[in-house]
């Protein structure tokens, strides 16, 4: 018996990839949420990095964000809440020819994910994480998260939030994550242009995307879209061209830069904020530590390497 055709068959060897092999299952979100622009912009991403289709994994936790693997015809996964990292490193550590794409909301990265992405981030393995935060926990249908704003009324904060909330870029320049983007759901080139390049960063990155909850935070991020009054402010990169106004310019190299960058007052700044393309992955460390025992036993099999262990407990 022959097996059943595939709805949308794989592409040819050597054939781009594009959107109508990579789309999936049909969205599930509210109409108008931010995360519909996300999913759109990782399509056109996944068109232009061109990787080999049997080589992306898409893998995520608990929320409406963490839906994606649905959505992406990939290798993929979804897992327990705040747990997605140490399964996703495993994945990347286990097999470095796949490119590892995490996505995941601000509940499920900073809150009962925080100590993860916090250790996730100091081990630099090799994949990308995209965080969608839209400032409230909108699949328990609002409930205050670790980004909402002091004052923020919800279920769990009925009287107003008081408790101070997570600066994500702080945070995660603190623990360690060598790229380091923020971006909005409403600037779609930009968003994608900053995926893009946490992707072909050699190590941990990381893109925090304001994704708006238009069912139970409504106008959250309005005072970052210009045709609602806000202000988008861009990054401006140094270019090394030795002109005088390249002084002011940001420097993503330098650590300090980012942090003075991630305290400016809300809505801040957009764009990539730090980028270490100097230090070791955990992939190429743990790389370099399995050469060295392969060394050390003279590229002895497992089983020659499992009787040696027997034959020294006799």
């Amino acid at each position: 018996m022959s097996a059943p055709a595939l709805a949308t068959p794989p592409p040819a060897p050597g054939a781009p990839l594009t959107k109508k092999v990579l789309v999936a299952d049909h969205p599930t979100w509210c109409p108008g949420c931010g995360d519909f622009a996300v999913l759109a912009s990782f399509y056109r991403v996944l068109e232009k990095l061109n990787y080999p289709h049997e080589k992306i994994v898409t893998f995520a936790g608990i929320g409406c964000s963490s839906r994606f693997p649905y959505f992406v015809n990939t290798h993929g996964g979804h897992f327990i809440h705040g747990r997605a990292l140490p399964f996703a490193a495993g994945i990347s550590l286990g097999n470095d020819d796949l490119h590892v794409f995490v996505f995941g909301g601000d509940g499920d990265g900073f809150s009962i994910g925080g100590n993860h992405l916090v250790h996730t981030a100091r081990k630099n393995p090799r994949l990308t994480y995209v965080i969608m935060d839209n400032s409230v926990y909108g699949l328990t249908k609002k409930q205050t998260s670790p980004t909402s704003p002091i004052g923020f009324k919800s279920k769990t904060d009925p009287w107003g939030a008081i408790d101070q909330p997570i600066n994500p870029m702080r945070t995660l320049l603190n623990s360690g994550a060598t790229f380091v983007a923020r971006s909005h759901a409403t600037q779609v080139n930009h968003m994608t242009d900053m995926m893009l390049r946490a992707a072909r960063h050699d190590g941990f990155s990381v893109v925090e995307i304001l994704s708006e909850c238009v069912e139970f935070f409504e106008g959250a991020f309005d005072s970052s879209v210009p045709r609602k009054g806000g202000k988008w402010t861009l990054i401006e990169e140094k270019k090394n061209d030795g002109t005088p106004e390249d002084e002011t310019r940001h420097d993503v190299a330098s650590e300090l830069a980012a942090f003075k960058l991630a305290q400016q007052d809300w809505p801040g700044a957009f764009g990539v904020f730090y980028e270490n393309k100097l230090r070791a992955t955990k992939n190429a460390l743990e790389a370099g530590l399995i050469a060295k025992a392969r060394e050390k036993t003279k590229g002895a099999g497992d089983l020659q390497l499992l009787q040696a262990t027997f034959a020294r407990l006799r």
